[in-house]
């Protein structure tokens, strides 16, 4: 039966020091293959390792390739988001069709959108001069 659960199981701690365990010896493979001369290499008995070269060009590879999706995930967004002359900034087919009903006394209203109008008068409109009313 598959839990799906975020609670620590033993099994998930198991699975994720095997990977860290895996990756720390990844890592350290990549460091020597790296850094150690290929004469060295050769004189314990390793002799197939790939080109010195590619230990370099793997990691600028994929940091260009990060950077590329990011610049398309952003163009992508961007092509995808409404200008800012857009009545779809402002509303949606959703609250076009509200009807402004009346509340009772007392009562809470129903949950819909504020007018763009209300708003501007509420945030841009200076209030009434109160000791003047007086």
């Amino acid at each position: 039966m598959v839990v799906s659960s975020p609670s620590p199981l033993p099994e998930r701690a198991i699975y994720g020091f095997v990977l860290y365990l895996g990756s720390q010896f990844g890592f350290f493979l990549y460091c020597i293959w790296a850094f150690v001369p290929d004469e060295w290499l050769h004189s314990i008995g390793l002799t197939y390792w790939p080109q010195k070269y590619w230990a370099l060009a793997v990691p600028i590879y994929l940091f260009v390739a990060l950077v590329i999706a990011l610049v398309l995930l952003l163009g992508v967004n961007l092509k995808n988001t409404a200008p800012l002359d857009s009545v779809d900034n402002i509303t949606d087919v959703y609250a076009q069709g509200q009807k402004a009903e009346r509340q009772r006394d007392g009562g809470v209203p129903r949950l819909k959108d504020v007018s763009i109008s209300e708003v501007n008068k509420m945030f841009f409109l200076s209030p009434p001069d109160v000791t003047s009313m007086n």
